[in-house]
């Protein structure tokens, strides 16, 4: 059964029409990849999902319920977002940002009472943050800041948890234990998940299914192996490269061509996928 229905979405940026025609369901527990060059539609279709952003047609629904006309309240008690960073204003503890999270379940004078604690540290736990639980944001990594991040999603206790671009300033290590931890959790606690990634193979890695976008159009929607080929990816982001199926796992693998200044082609990795 689909958890979120998108029907005959366009949206448009004044003049510039971001989003056409995008029709697509996502099942209850799936792991979905959105991928695509720059400026295809990716960070506004999350917008439009989460509600942030009201499209010129068509419609978004989350467990039946449809996103526009609802109070923000009750949206967040439906969906989480994870983003790239959280820009730091004051300089908050790491247990005080996970228990924003809990802020769409409180009333106007309602403060937090032992559930929510129970639930903000339930949180941390699963994503191995209570060490940092005293430590100031500023004071932690990349890496560390995500997981914080990501704690704070859990503790909303959403159905839905949207990742927009939430690596692009991690390094591998970090990249590939952050998907770790959001397939874990996708796979025990039932999270559907919507990841925006610009590493193909990290989408091929860790996403039940792949959509690859092509101005503000979905180019190609299904299993890694059918989105992620050659001539897909030739098409969409206008470069060769080399797609093959990774030893470890059988899953598509990019690898991108160059040249060498002798003029020989020569081939080099683009973040081989992982084994799960």
């Amino acid at each position: 059964m689909p958890i979120i229905k998108v029907a005959n979405i366009d949206f448009r940026y004044k003049d510039i029409r971001a989003l056409r025609e995008i029709s697509f369901q996502v099942r209850r527990g799936e792991f979905l990849g959105i991928i695509g060059p720059n400026g295809s539609g990716k960070t506004t279709l999350i917008r439009v999902i989460d509600g942030i952003l009201v499209p010129e047609k068509g419609g978004v629904s989350i467990s039946g319920s449809a996103i526009r006309g609802m109070r923000r309240r009750d949206v967040a008690r439906l969906v989480a977002v994870v983003p790239q960073d959280f820009p730091m204003i004051f300089s908050f503890r790491a247990r005080e940002i996970v228990m924003m999270g809990r802020s769409p379940h409180l009333g106007m004078l309602r403060f937090e009472g032992e559930s929510d604690l129970e639930i903000t540290r339930r949180a941390m736990e699963m994503t191995d943050t209570l060490p940092l639980a005293d430590r100031s944001m500023d004071s932690l990594s990349g890496g560390e800041r995500q997981r914080v991040l990501i704690a704070r999603a859990l503790a909303q206790e959403p159905e839905v948890v949207l990742l927009d671009e939430p690596t692009a300033f991690l390094d591998i290590k970090h990249q590939m234990e952050f998907f770790g931890l959001m397939k874990r959790l996708n796979r025990e606690k039932g999270l559907t998940v919507i990841a925006v990634t610009h590493d193909i193979n990290l989408a091929a890695a860790y996403c039940d299914r792949v959509m690859l976008l092509k101005e503000g159009r979905i180019h190609s929607l299904g299993a890694p192996g059918e989105v992620i080929t050659k001539s897909n990816i030739r098409e969409v982001y206008e470069t060769d490269v080399l797609v093959d199926a990774n030893p470890l796992n059988g899953l598509p693998r990019i690898t991108l061509l160059g040249s060498t200044l002798s003029g020989q082609e020569s081939r080099s990795e683009a973040g081989a996928a992982p084994q799960l």
